[in-house]
């Protein structure tokens, strides 16, 4: 199975994921954090019970802060525009 390069984080939009949240065809989650909204795959949804909306709108409320302080930004990036990129 080809998988792409870069992943969309469900939650934000980020498209640079470097692994699937799930890894397809099963429920395995690559416990990746994305650099966006910091949520953890198989951690944030899993083990402390939040939902994709629910992180999303905390995230929404905070003002949308890019929240990866060891990783900046990317050159552009636009917090607005990512969510677009949230398949419903």
């Amino acid at each position: 199975m080809n998988l792409p390069t870069s992943f969309v984080c469900p939650v934000c939009g980020f498209a640079c994921l470097t692994e699937p949240p799930y890894w397809p065809g099963t429920q395995d989650p690559s416990f990746e954090i994305c650099p966006s909204c910091t949520f953890q795959f198989g951690y944030d949804d899993l083990d402390q019970g939040f939902t994709y909306e629910q992180w999303r709108q905390q995230w929404i409320a905070d003002g949308m802060p890019w929240r990866n302080p060891s990783r900046p930004a990317p050159p552009g990036w636009d917090p607005v525009a990512q969510l677009h990129n949230i398949q419903p």
